[in-house]
């Protein structure tokens, strides 16, 4: 796959665009700690229905990390720029945990550019301010490899990473490679961004997974969203917190049903 840089307002995204050009436009936005490559059960299985968008987060892969501080709004606004240097006006959107939360911004904030809407592993408030500070603190005294391992704890089930280990490894090196600065910089904008009192203006058909076993974003929060969100549908799937990948066939049945137009 061909990966490209795109210039939005002087910070560099990386971003790959794949699929017929004619075809509708499907953007994947990636969890915290991760890149565009975390998508790759998705990518494969949409690519013959759909032109497909992922991208990295600012601070994330092989996009910039400009200067701190940084809000939610400002990674939802990356988002938009990045859709106008494409010349891409409308599109469907699929976000899992930090990128659920963009989701959420966008659906409720640029609602003319979003058709169908799917947010993933995620909450209106992540977490509290207690524990993103000390996660924080703590990559900027040790760097990544200090809280990799208990973040793929979370990330997936027992038995998935008995099944898995290689897989789990990998999403452990993804962690690893993400420069520190720009993950602490994304974990002080999940800290204070509460979308609670957004999910009401959100208009577009929005479907929302959780994983059953998930302990970052528990189907609790999941189902915060779904009830927020008028004509929200709500899946939960056999995972933790990645269900994408532990319950990529399951996952993907639902995407594609969804953006497919499947009413139930």
């Amino acid at each position: 796959m061909t990966q490209s840089l795109a210039d939005v307002s002087g910070l560099p995204v990386r971003y790959e665009l794949t699929g017929p050009e004619q075809a509708p436009v499907v953007v994947l936005s990636h969890s915290l700690g991760a890149d565009l490559t975390m998508w790759d059960p998705q990518q494969q299985a949409l690519a013959g229905s759909f032109r497909v968008l992922r991208y990295d987060t600012r601070g994330h892969g092989g996009t910039g990390v400009p200067a701190e501080p940084w809000t939610l709004a400002m990674l939802a606004n990356d988002v938009l720029g990045l859709l106008d240097v494409l010349g891409l006006s409308r599109v469907h959107f699929c976000g899992l945990s930090m990128g659920g939360l963009i989701g959420m911004w966008l659906g409720a904030h640029a609602a003319a550019r979003i058709d169908r809407l799917v947010l993933c592993s995620t909450g209106a408030l992540i977490g509290t301010a207690e524990s993103w500070n000390a996660r924080i603190a703590s990559v900027r005294e040790g760097g990544m490899s200090r809280i990799s391992a208990s973040v793929v704890e979370r990330w997936f089930t027992p038995e998935f990473r008995r099944q898995a280990p290689d897989v789990v490894a990998g999403v452990q090196r993804l962690i690893e490679a993400t420069p520190a600065s720009g993950y602490a910089a994304c974990c002080a904008a999940i800290r204070d961004a509460d979308e609670r009192a957004d999910l009401a203006a959100i208009r577009a058909p929005t479907l929302v997974i959780s994983g059953r076993h998930d302990p970052a974003t528990p189907p609790a929060d999941g189902q915060a969203i779904a009830s927020g969100v008028a004509g929200a549908r709500y899946v939960e799937l056999p995972a933790a917190h990645l269900s994408n990948i532990e319950a990529a066939a399951a996952f993907n049945a639902e995407l594609l049903g969804f953006l497919g137009g499947r009413a139930d």
